[in-house]
């Protein structure tokens, strides 16, 4: 089974494209789509419903390898605990971590020859090439880590400039906060409510704007404050 596995991190971003991606890649890869925002594995609901289902043989497809993990250390522990499973891992835009290009790695170690001294030479060598293929990983993981890193030491340092700009940053203290469905309530209050004028009662306004009676009743007391 192929599973393609598709984060974002705002719903103004394009998931598509990750979509596109994979099933370009591997036309049969069954699609999981979700937006998370945060580093950490858990609560990646659709995540975890791919790592419940899969099992030995199977293949994870991500676009990316930010896409699986951008905190570092989990990112290692579960391509490792995914390896041992014997899961195939894609990393389309890194195919150089892929768990093939990994298993070669380990696998392509060279044979002993008899003589004690170049076989201790030659053990030596083939630990160096699996230490090298896992530096691999974890180097990719951690570039992966350092990008949310600096974009939020970017975004600080951009607010930080703002402020001292003298632009305001957030919603000014005691500022109510506009939005279309208030006004859209608030317009047919002043419309068809009694009070202003028209004929539905309090309950049958209520119905109308579809707000809860909360609601209904602070536009109200808003709106003939302002008359």
């Amino acid at each position: 089974m192929e599973y393609g596995y598709c984060r974002i991190s705002t719903n103004k971003q394009d998931i598509e494209r990750q979509v596109r991606n994979i099933l370009a890649a591997f036309p049969n890869a069954r699609i999981y789509k979700e937006i998370f925002t945060g580093t950490k594995k858990t609560g990646r609901k659709e995540l975890e419903k791919i790592l419940v289902k899969v099992e030995t043989g199977d293949t994870i497809i991500f676009d990316s390898v930010s896409r699986m993990s951008r905190n570092a250390q989990e990112g290692i522990d579960l391509y490792m605990e995914l390896y041992e499973k014997g899961i195939n891992l894609v990393f389309l835009k890194e195919p150089h971590i892929n768990t093939d290009t990994y298993r070669a790695a380990l696998t392509q170690t060279i044979g002993k020859v008899g003589n004690d001294i170049a076989d201790i030479y030659i053990d030596a060598t083939n630990r160096v090439f699996t230490l090298l293929a896992r530096q691999q990983i974890q180097l990719a993981f951690e570039q992966s880590a350092k990008e949310v890193e600096d974009l939020h030491r970017r975004t600080a340092e951009g607010i930080e400039t703002a402020r001292r700009k003298g632009k305001q940053i957030g919603q000014r203290e005691g500022a109510k906060l506009k939005v279309k469905k208030a006004a859209k309530a608030k317009k047919l209050i002043l419309q068809h409510a009694k009070a202003f004028g028209g004929t539905l009662s309090d309950a049958e306004c209520i119905k109308l704007c579809g707000v809860a009676r909360n609601t209904y009743y602070k536009y109200k007391k808003e709106l003939l404050e302002n008359e």
